[in-house]
């Protein structure tokens, strides 16, 4: 699999030459509704096996092995160069598909409304054998234990088609908000979580397919924290019995004693201890309310991954990643217009309509651009594309990471789930 990145003048169908394919096959990757219409700085998928690299200035043989995970000697043999030959520059080379490793990979899936719409099991069904979990978004815990009633119909048939199993997400959403004080009920009746702890099971049971029960208890109160972590305890004890994985959604924290309501009663180390697995919300630095920029740009990302890894083990972490971008209104005025979520489909098709030209930030490793809409009104788009995406695989394999969760279906991003086919063997339960 090659990217490729769209330079002024190049059409399709050179691009195709240059990779020896076909112009339909990168249509049909990329899913390119304006094929004839490309977008300078647009990042496309070459489905090709293997890739494809030119030798710039400076390159030796050894450096880009280096670079691909593969040796010298095994870049000259299959290349038909000798080993010590120098390489003029605008050489191609053909690089090896590179080795996968196992990985886990999640998404979370939200009905709206009172049913599970067509397009949303579409969707899945499309993603599907790339999952191993498809996590309905959410199961609202009630004060009295209860659950309030999920739309569900149809999720459980499409996971099993797909080889995936079902993700069954427990919160503490209460209006439409996440509560703290529902949170608190909860955790301090043990009657009321003898109740939960059972309707949960009678659940799983009743719709089938649920490998792992996944508490997603957000904005708890400080003081909380160790009554959280006890009632993890016993949710694990108790769902273990009954032949489940438990695991929980973790506030990117960077240090222990993060101030912050979001952050204060997520104690790692003790859900590193805990639960089987946690996934960190490594995501929404760039959000609706706030300045543009970008969603998950990679620094941060990994300073909330290397702080997690000094806590828990790399084996029950998943990298939280968004699958959508923000598009905000210029100039930026906190309180003011909220940015709109858009797909990295959509974010192309804004590009396009607007002749902008999309740019990269290699620090953020993250791909933008500005325009200015038909109203006279600026806007700035922080989004992901394949080169991201990538970005965040390679950290991934480099930290050794359990896996990846999405957040969330319903955002099209058909490069992504190539690019998961092509690093990864992905784990089915």
């Amino acid at each position: 699999m090659q990217i490729h990145v769209i330079q002024p003048g190049q059409s399709l169908f050179g691009i195709a030459q240059a990779y020896n394919t076909t112009a339909e096959r990168i249509i049909q990757a990329n899913q390119l509704d304006e094929p004839g219409n490309l977008v300078v700085g647009q990042a496309i998928v070459i489905p090709i096996t293997g890739s494809f690299y030119w030798v710039q200035q400076g390159d030796t043989l050894y450096s880009i092995a280096q670079r691909f995970g593969t040796s010298a000697s095994n870049l000259a043999q299959i290349n038909g160069i000798n080993v010590n030959t120098p390489l003029r520059v605008g050489t191609r080379l053909y690089i090896p598909p590179m080795q996968k490793r196992s990985a886990e990979v999640n998404i979370y899936i939200e009905p709206i409304g009172d049913t599970v719409s067509q397009e949303l099991l579409n969707e899945a069904r499309e993603v599907g054998p790339f999952l191993t979990y498809l996590a309905p978004f959410s199961y609202e815990a009630r004060r009295d234990g209860s659950l309030d009633p999920l739309p569900i119909e149809g999720i459980p048939e499409t996971a099993r088609e797909a080889g995936a199993s079902l993700m069954m997400v427990v919160s503490n959403l209460e209006n439409g908000q996440f509560s703290g004080e529902l949170g608190r009920a909860i955790l301090q009746s043990t009657a009321v979580q003898e109740v939960l702890l059972e309707n949960i099971v009678e659940e799983a049971r009743r719709i089938g397919s649920v490998s792992d029960i996944h508490f997603d208890f957000e904005f708890l109160p400080g003081d909380q924290r160790q009554a959280y972590n006890n009632f993890l305890r016993k949710a694990v004890d108790y769902l273990h019995g009954e032949g489940f994985l438990v695991s929980t959604a973790l506030a990117p924290k960077t240090s222990a004693e993060q101030a912050g309501q979001w952050y204060e009663a997520h104690d790692y180390r003790a859900h590193g201890e805990i639960v089987d697995f946690s996934v960190l919300m490594t995501y929404e630095w760039g959000y609706s309310g706030g300045p543009p920029m970008p969603v998950s740009p990679i620094p941060q990302v990994e300073e909330v991954l290397q702080y997690a890894l000094t806590e828990m083990p790399a084996n029950k972490i998943m990298m939280g990643q968004n699958l959508y971008g923000y598009n905000w209104t210029l100039p930026f005025v906190q309180g003011g217009q909220y940015a709109r979520a858009v797909s990295p489909q959509r974010a192309i098709e804004l590009a396009r309509t607007n002749n902008a030209v999309i740019e990269y930030d290699y620090t953020a490793q993250a791909p933008h651009f500005n325009y200015v809409d038909n109203e006279g009104k600026a806007h700035k788009v922080w989004f992901e594309d394949a080169r991201s995406i990538q970005a965040k695989f390679n950290l991934m394999k480099r930290l050794n990471l359990r896996g990846i969760s999405y957040w969330k279906l319903g955002f099209s991003f058909p490069q992504n789930w190539l690019l998961i086919g092509e690093n990864f063997n992905v784990v089915k339960r």
